[in-house]
C-alpha cells in the first residue's frame, strides 16, 4: 500500500468534511438571520438562538476538521521508522492502521485501514513500538508485524 497516496486520500476526506460543515455553518447563519428579521417575540428569537447555536455546533466542526488537515500536512509521506510514530501505517495481526488522525475506519485500494490518532487507545497502546512487538487492545494481545 502506498503510504503517502493513502495520506492524501485522508487529506481529500477532511477537506470534504471541512466543505460540508463550512456549508452547513453558512445556511445555519442564514436561517438564523432570517428568523432575525421576522422577529415576533420569543418563539422567534429562541429559533434565531437555535440557529446560533447550530452555527457554533458546525464552526467547530470544521475547526476540527482544520486542524486535522494540518497535522497531516506536518506528516512525511516518505519516512519509514523503527518504532511507531506520528505518520506510520501499521501492520498488525488486528488489521492495518495509520497513525495520523481520528478518522476511523477507511477504504482505500480495496482494504481496510484504521485512521486512529497517536492519542486515541489504539494509538496510544501502538507508539513507540517496533515491528514483532506485542501490543494489548481491548483485552486481547495482538502483533506488530510490519511499519511502513
Amino acid at each position: 500500500m502506498n503510504k503517502a497516496a493513502l495520506l492524501e486520500h485522508l487529506k481529500m476526506t477532511l477537506d470534504a468534511r471541512m466543505q460540508a460543515a463550512w456549508k452547513a455553518m453558512e445556511a445555519a447563519q442564514e436561517s438564523a438571520n432570517e428568523q432575525g428579521k421576522s422577529s415576533m417575540g420569543d418563539k422567534y428569537e429562541t429559533s434565531r438562538s437555535m440557529g446560533q447555536l447550530d452555527r457554533d455546533m458546525f464552526a467547530r466542526q470544521y475547526e476540527s476538521a482544520r486542524q486535522e488537515r494540518v497535522l497531516l500536512e506536518r506528516i512525511n509521506p516518505n519516512e519509514v521508522t523503527e518504532r511507531v510514530a506520528l505518520g506510520s501505517l501499521v501492520n498488525t495481526t488486528a488489521g492495518r492502521f495509520i497513525v495520523a488522525v481520528s478518522l476511523g475506519k477507511i477504504s482505500y485500494e480495496d482494504e481496510t485501514v484504521m485512521a486512529v490518532s497517536s492519542s486515541s487507545p489504539i494509538g496510544v497502546a501502538l507508539m513507540g513500538k517496533s515491528s514483532g512487538d506485542t501490543f494489548s487492545f481491548m483485552g486481547k494481545n495482538q502483533h506488530i508485524t510490519g511499519l511502513i
